[in-house]
């Protein structure tokens, strides 16, 4: 048996326009799986599901703000409707505004928190009871090497992303008697959009690349192998635990 052959499975990705998401998407459609791909950018959402379709998977758009509870009961019941299921929930959506804490306004505050910490807690309320009963359900939660270490200005992100840790904790003890596995990702420095202008800054780069142990970027596929590994049958003993995957960043 192929453990890492996600066949008759549907998987929902937040933020799959895009990024780490995008690469998540390609990976688990590579093994098989239905998506359901969620997103605000609809144009650049239909972009990846065309790319997912390229390569012999099959693929939905949905256009969502996960941060509103009327769009998620609504995403969901458009899901369902499509898919008829759903066994995997990735929490990929999120946002991040570099403040020190007093210039932050508290709108902005709750934006920052909203997007990265309310919309998960929003999708697994509307998702996991369609994933209970069956024997099987993965749920990764994109969590940050800021829920570990922080730096100046992550204030309103660090706090987000080290109570989603504590969520994805608290999810897999709630969950783990109906065998479905919850667990983090922490990405460090990865090449996406995001960083694309430091990238290209020689100068910038070359500072930055001397924090990272591994002397380079991480590459976007990289997390979509381990999202693979960690929604497969082989990785049906692991959960409430989070990986950080940063070329070794928070060692130092």
């Amino acid at each position: 048996m192929n453990e890492y052959d996600l066949h008759g499975k549907v998987a929902v990705i937040t933020g799959a326009s895009k990024g780490l998401g995008k690469a998540m998407a390609m990976a688990l459609g590579s093994a098989g799986a239905n998506l359901a791909l969620v997103s605000r950018d609809l144009e650049q959402l239909n972009a990846v599901k065309l790319q997912v379709e390229a390569a012999g998977g099959r693929a939905e758009s949905f256009q969502a703000d996960v941060s509103d509870e009327a769009k998620v009961r609504q995403l969901e019941r458009d899901v369902i409707e499509v898919f008829n299921g759903v066994h995997i929930l990735i929490n990929n959506a999120g946002m991040n505004l570099r403040k020190q804490v007093i210039e932050f306004t508290l709108e902005e505050w709750r934006h920052v928190l909203d997007t990265n910490l309310t919309s998960v807690f929003l999708m697994c309320r509307s998702f996991v009871p369609h994933m209970k009963g069956g024997g099987y359900g993965r749920i990764i939660n994109m969590t940050s090497i800021m829920s570990h270490v922080s730096l100046p200005g992550r204030s309103a992100y660090s706090a987000s992303k080290t109570a989603l840790l504590g969520l994805t904790r608290a999810l897999a003890l709630e969950l783990a008697p109906e065998s479905i596995t919850v667990n983090g990702i922490s990405p460090g420095p990865f090449a996406t959009e995001m960083n694309k202008a430091l990238i290209q800054n020689p100068e910038l780069n070359q500072q930055f690349l001397l924090k990272i142990p591994v002397g380079r970027w991480g590459r976007v596929e990289e997390i979509g192998h381990l999202a693979l590994y960690l929604c497969s049958e082989a990785a049906g003993f692991l959960t409430g635990t989070d990986i950080v995957i940063d070329g070794g960043w928070t060692t130092q």
